[in-house]
């Protein structure tokens, strides 16, 4: 029986071998905004600046949570930036700087396996490190 192949490749070959990119280094960093303005903003700026190789907006979401000791219920916008460990430092401080929020939620997922042609996509389009935000 022959096994099928994509690209010269048994069709499980991503999922039984270890492939050569350290998949650890990206990160999924989840952060609230409350309003399209800021997600566009910061979402833009953190492309730009090569601090995220993309960022997703999630519209319409509804957060409840408490602030000054009172359940609060907003309307939200979620982004879905991906990024990598070498960066990260430089990301959440800028998301600091432009978040009009006094505390906004940032919070920072590791990527332990995802299509190793995505991961290293994403790691060309992110600066090298903290030191280098501007490569090309």
């Amino acid at each position: 029986m022959q096994s099928r192949r994509v690209r010269n490749r048994p069709l499980h070959w991503s999922s039984t071998r270890t492939h050569p990119i350290a998949m650890h280094q990206a990160r999924l960093i989840l952060c609230t905004c409350p309003d399209e303005d800021c997600a566009t903003e910061i979402a833009r700026t953190l492309v730009e600046e090569r601090l995220a190789a993309c960022v997703s907006r999630l519209p319409g979401m509804t957060s409840v949570y408490r602030w000054d000791d009172e359940v609060q219920n907003d309307q939200e916008i979620l982004l879905l930036i991906k990024s990598t460990d070498a960066v990260y430092g430089m990301l959440q401080a800028r998301i600091e700087d432009l978040h009009p929020n006094e505390v906004p939620e940032i919070i920072s997922l590791q990527v332990d396996q995802g299509l190793p042609s995505y991961l290293q996509w994403l790691r060309d389009h992110v600066a090298v490190s903290e030191s280098d935000p501007s490569r090309s």
